[in-house]
């Protein structure tokens, strides 16, 4: 907004001289004809242009016009230096793709019910990113002549690292709004920083419900700049509860609706004080007992008995580390249920074998080494010769 004042008022007074020597020279009625020709280019608000000379009745409206080729016309006609041309064309350029980006290119944190990216969609992000890019450099190309960018630093803003305001449903918001949602994210995130530099330095853990007052303050500001819908977008790509979600439901694959009912069942719970009290009252307790149950009651609500039983399923520390060597030895994902219930079969197994009492300490090694072996062959059965021998070189036995 500086930059674009700053320019108004230089245009202003070259047109003001202008104005004077015009006057001075040829008191005469002049008009400059609008007529714009047929072009491909990116158009702008359309509107008529007329200068009178004799009285200086005109305004900055007056002279723009409804595309890049008149607009640069109507400037020249009114004295505007090339210097000052170009910068207002590299400006309003840069602003019209800065918007298209915003708005066209699918950024990974769009598709907030994805545990991981998409690694296509990443890709063709990036290549949209290049063609948009391309096409501003064309553009300006065109309207200015080569060498426009010799001594200018007309590269479009970095995108940002922490949030990215793009989409259909945070693309257009205005640039006031966008700048004030960046400010509140990154005070949020110094003051987080800040915190866990201090704890670390006391040698004391990071409190979790110091965390929470930190987050709840900042969504306090959002709320005052966003409407309902743009704030479950926000928060759905980047509060605690959406991240916590995504990685609770790594490898379970949701759907946007379901990631959705899942986001609005349990937001409002992960907010309550008492659900991160890590003391010894009892009374306290009870309360944080009765808010997790009713947290899980919820998931299971918004997800069905079927999806709920996968989604605990997915949470099983063992059916992770089944998930993980599978991934790992890039196999098919239907042998992580077989590796799994072997696995759980033989810690089953190892348990029972180490609580009998009945059994003699020698016993229960040879019969701990017997499971092992045991577990050995069903895996290798699973898993295929090949795979079998990486998974052992990669030492995956169970101990």
């Amino acid at each position: 907004m500086r930059l674009r004042t700053f320019l108004i008022l230089s245009i202003g007074l070259n047109m003001v001289l202008f104005a004077c020597w015009y006057h001075s020279s040829r008191p005469a009625y002049s008009t400059v004809d609008t007529a714009s020709p047929e072009t491909n280019e990116p158009s702008r608000p359309r509107v008529n242009v007329v200068m009178r000379t004799q009285t200086f009745n005109f305004t900055w409206h007056e002279v723009e016009s409804a595309d890049y080729v008149t607009y640069i016309r109507n400037l020249r006609a009114i004295g505007c230096p090339e210097q000052t041309i170009r910068d207002i064309i590299v400006a309003d350029v840069n602003q019209l793709y800065s918007h298209r980006r915003a708005t066209e290119v699918v950024a990974a944190d769009q598709q907030w019910w994805r545990s991981e990216p998409d690694r296509n969609l990443i890709k063709e992000a990036v290549e949209k990113m290049k063609s948009l890019d391309a096409e501003r450099k064309s553009l300006l190309t065109k309207l200015l002549g080569p060498g426009w960018d010799a001594d200018l630093n007309a590269i479009l803003p970095a995108v940002r690292t922490i949030i990215s305001l793009t989409g259909l449903v945070l693309g257009d918001l205005p640039a006031a709004t966008k700048q004030g949602v960046f400010n509140i994210a990154m005070k949020m995130q110094e003051k987080i920083d800040a915190y866990q530099d201090a704890q670390r330095q006391q040698g004391k853990p990071v409190d979790p419900l110091e965390m929470l007052r930190i987050r709840e303050a900042s969504r306090s500001e959002l709320a005052a700049l966003l409407d309902p819908s743009q704030m479950e977008e926000f928060l759905l790509r980047y509060s605690q509860t959406a991240k916590d979600l995504r990685d609770e439901l790594r490898g379970l694959n949701p759907t946007p609706e379901e990631f959705r009912a899942l986001f609005r069942a349990r937001d409002p719970l992960d907010s309550q004080t008492d659900l991160y009290y890590t003391g010894t009252d009892a009374e306290a307790l009870k309360r944080r007992e009765e808010l997790q149950k009713k947290r899980d009651e919820s998931i299971q609500t918004a997800l069905g008995p079927e999806r709920y039983a996968e989604y605990k399923l997915n949470l099983d520390p063992t059916f992770q580390q089944a998930r993980s060597t599978v991934e790992g030895l890039g196999l098919e994902a239907d042998k992580v249920l077989p590796m799994y219930e072997i696995n759980r079969l033989t810690s089953s197994e190892m348990d029972r074998i180490r609580a009998d009492d009945s059994l003699t300490l020698e016993e229960k090694v040879d019969a701990l080494a017997e499971a092992q072996v045991d577990q050995q062959k069903s895996i290798q059965q699973i898993l295929g010769d090949k795979a079998f021998e990486r998974w052992l070189i990669g030492g995956k036995l169970r101990k």
